[in-house]
């Protein structure tokens, strides 16, 4: 069910090659919120604390892929042990901040090479209470792209 008050969104994740940052936010398709009342509240924090909890998500996602990547060389034999370990050692740090969201994270582990490595998703949310963050991390051998939505869980 889309909450009432949502609004389309379009994350747009940058090169990893070139002067992209290492921490995209999301932006909104539309300028105004929908003019139907909402009326379930979520129990998540104000949009002002729900940027510190995003920036919180891209400290805690960052410490889990160089905990995974760092020190390795890219190896295709490899990537599926190490994007499920960092997406299931982000989620598990995720769900112990105990705070009032769904996740959804996603993992990308690509050899570096001259061509770059470009992301985008779309989402309808609630733009007030749901976020999301992209953690961008590379060594001289692969890229690695981690994508978190946080959605706000309703009473």
């Amino acid at each position: 069910m889309l909450p009432t008050g949502g609004v389309p969104f379009l994350h747009e994740g940058g090169a990893l090659m070139g002067a992209a940052p290492k921490h995209v936010w999301g932006r909104s398709l539309l300028k105004g919120q929908c003019a139907a009342a909402d009326l379930h509240q979520p129990i998540a924090p104000p949009r002002r604390r729900l940027r510190a909890t995003m920036e919180e998500y891209h400290r805690h996602c960052d410490e889990c892929i160089d905990g995974v990547l760092g020190g390795e060389d890219y190896n295709q034999n490899n990537i599926n042990q190490w994007t499920a370990s960092i997406v299931e050692q982000s989620l598990t740090h995720l769900v112990k901040l105990g705070k009032a969201y769904k996740y959804i994270v996603t993992c990308a582990v690509v050899q570096r090479s001259a061509y770059g490595f470009h992301t985008a998703s779309s989402c309808f949310w609630d733009t007030t209470s749901d976020g999301t963050c992209t953690v961008r991390w590379e060594n001289r051998t692969m890229n690695c792209i981690v994508n978190v939505f946080a959605i706000a869980i309703v009473l």
